[in-house]
């Protein structure tokens, strides 16, 4: 069925039973492209149905479906023209794994993070009434993603609004760990209140028969029972608003999918339908393990296992000394917005159950928990990943910074994490929050480094920032006592002296540098290796004494060169009036970095370890022969 359906077009010639047979076959060949390829899958298989129902119903691209985070729209990109390409699935130059209005026109919003879609499609629809249309507007949000604030302010304009929108609830109990929260209890009431449906339309019924007194009594109790039905179903929050609630409704029954979506069509103002769905749905190992299976890397499919084993990585190492000094210092406590596993908490939870909050996919209220924690004597530690600590940035500056309160903000997946592209690349942390007054910002060159960066936090009392890379180690850097330095505040440390250039690098790309500087050592090149340890405080001493010795000066980083370490390193030569300083810097420019791995993209921009050898080589040689 899968081979006759290449448009919407195609799909809506289909009957019900065609349909379902096609979402068997849309399962399977999911299935197969994200073991092979890695990707997003539970959250696919979840909504195979609901997609198929949305397409049948709703005529893209003239009516617009905003897809929340955006990862679960294989199928949408499959039932648009894009199934042989979904076999390109997050490679370089292939199709990627959120939607991307230059793939396709039915792509109406480019969307990669939480909570965002309600918004986006109340803006939509307010542009459609101002220019006089009548397409229909459609947010798919998950119910993780309504429990960020975005969503909840969303739909108090769009209540307000009375403007003519659906809001599909795909409610599957998960985000990416299990929902958690009072939103998620108010749910789990919306999915019992058929029983009560059911007895109420049964009662009307019997007392209508009554003669003469049954419809006044049953009008009676009309008027009576609106008080009563917020105390037993909770949908009245949604109408309370100005949402008609349509549902819950069985999110893989397309005839019940399609009808209620048709339903919704007929109503004028914000319709919000409450689709119950199962992550995961339809592959037995991912309905059973829907947090391991919702972003996965190539596995075996008869099996669920990896093809390549894990490793160890920077957030199991963050999470395993977090528990050691946790056990060693009870004012120590551990924040997640929703993402415990991803962040290496799993372990502490374990350990300190009462230490331990996850707050949901609320990147806000986790930095303004921690702060309050903070105030009160407490010691937060907020891993949370590069790219979604941009949503937590006003709460960074007014509620810890300023009051210089003692949080330790961990952002994990700094720098390029590769496949999911442009929403997801950690490379704009170190410039915004070098821009905070207060904020001490650290980044490990090893896993070691990133413990003693650990323990060095905690005992700072300050805010600080320790920023880490996904995955492993590049290399270990090996311990000699005698010269290994301890972390102290804005001290870099030396890693090899020479006079004929100076590399100055930091986080992930120390491990580069030093292979670089052991391979100019063959072509007798003495590199001085700095590894900066803090872009903020920089080691102006160190740094600016070995730029004054060599005169040349090189700094690699895994993040923007805007205001990043190259900035740094600059701004201090030109205010120690340094003159006639040959300076190269690598890092990103300032544009997004689209989807691909990692060591494809190092490559595209430069960042490769033959790359800047090759440059550093040149650089020196040249000099010398002048």
């Amino acid at each position: 069925m899968l081979e006759k359906v290449n448009s919407p077009e195609d799909l809506k010639k289909l009957n019900i039973n065609q349909k379902t047979e096609l979402a068997q076959d849309i399962r399977e060949y999911i299935l197969k492209i994200v073991s092979e390829n890695g990707g997003h899958l539970a959250s696919n298989l979840g909504v195979v149905e609901l997609t198929i129902a949305l397409h049948s119903v709703f005529n893209v691209p003239e009516d617009k479906i905003v897809w929340d985070v955006g990862h679960q729209t294989y199928v949408h990109k499959i039932l648009t023209g894009r199934k042989e390409a979904l076999k390109t699935l997050r490679k370089l130059d292939g199709i990627a794994g959120f939607p991307k209005i230059k793939e396709s026109e039915t792509d109406c919003f480019n969307t990669g993070h939480s909570s965002t879609s309600i918004s986006l499609a109340l803006g939509m629809a307010r542009a459609r009434d101002i220019q006089g249309k009548n397409n229909m507007v459609v947010a798919v949000i998950g119910d993780g993603a309504l429990t960020g604030g975005m969503a909840i302010e969303a739909l108090n304009d769009a209540g307000f609004s009375h403007s003519k929108m659906i809001v599909v609830l795909n409610d599957n109990e998960m985000s990416i760990s299990k929902n958690v929260g009072g939103l998620n209890m108010f749910l789990s009431k919306l999915r019992t209140k058929k029983l009560y449906t059911k007895s109420n339309i049964s009662a009307k019924k019997l007392i209508l028969k009554i003669p003469v007194i049954g419809k006044p009594v049953v009008k009676i109790i009309q008027r009576l029972k609106r008080s009563i039905k917020q105390l037993i179903i909770p949908k009245m929050f949604f109408e309370d608003i100005g949402f008609t609630y349509l549902g819950p409704v069985d999110g893989h029954n397309i005839q019940e999918l399609e009808n209620i979506l048709r339903l919704s069509e007929q109503v004028e103002g914000p319709v919000l339908v409450h689709v119950l769905t199962k992550k995961g749905k339809g592959y037995k190992i991912a309905e059973e393990n829907p947090d391991k299976f919702h972003a996965t890397s190539p596995f075996d499919v008869e099996t669920g296992e990896l093809k390549s084993k894990k490793k160890k990585d920077y957030s199991k190492v963050f999470g395993d000394k977090l528990v050691e000094i946790a056990k060693r210092n009870p004012q120590v406590v551990a924040i997640t917005a929703s993402m415990k596993d991803g962040t290496g908490l799993t372990e502490f939870q374990k350990e300190f159950p009462d230490r331990f909050f996850d707050i949901g996919i609320a990147e806000q209220h986790a930095v303004g928990l921690a702060a309050g924690m903070a105030k009160a004597g407490l010691i937060p530690v907020v891993p949370i990943y590069s790219s979604f600590y941009q949503r937590a940035y006003d709460q960074v500056i007014h509620d810890v910074a300023i009051q210089n309160l003692p949080v330790v903000l961990c952002v994990d997946r700094a720098g390029l994490v590769g496949a999911d592209g442009e929403t997801h690349q950690g490379l704009l942390d170190m410039a915004f929050f070098r821009l905070v007054p207060n904020l001490t910002i650290m980044a490990p060159k090893d896993f070691k480094e990133l413990e003693d960066m650990l323990e060095f936090a905690i005992d700072l009392k300050k805010p600080v920032v320790i920023r880490y890379p996904r995955g492993g180690e590049e290399r270990t850097f090996e311990l000699n006592d005698e010269k290994y330095q301890t972390i102290q505040e804005g001290k870099a440390e030396i890693l090899s002296e020479g006079n004929d250039i100076t590399i100055v690098a930091i986080g992930k790309m120390v491990a580069r540098a030093k292979n670089i500087q052991e391979k100019l050592l063959e072509d007798n090149i003495h590199a001085e290796l700095i590894n900066a340890r803090f872009l903020k405080p920089l080691d102006e001493d160190i740094i600016i004494n070995s730029i004054s010795k060599t005169k040349k000066v090189v700094t690699i980083e895994d993040g923007t060169l805007i205001d990043g370490l190259a900035t740094a390193v600059e701004e201090c030569i030109i205010e120690k009036k340094l003159e006639n300083i040959n300076i190269k810097s690598y890092g990103y420019p300032d544009k997004y970095i689209p989807h691909g791995s990692v060591s494809e993209l190092e490559k595209i921009y430069g960042l490769d370890e033959e790359k800047i050898y090759d440059d550093i080589k040149n650089l020196c040689l040249k000099e010398e022969s002048l």
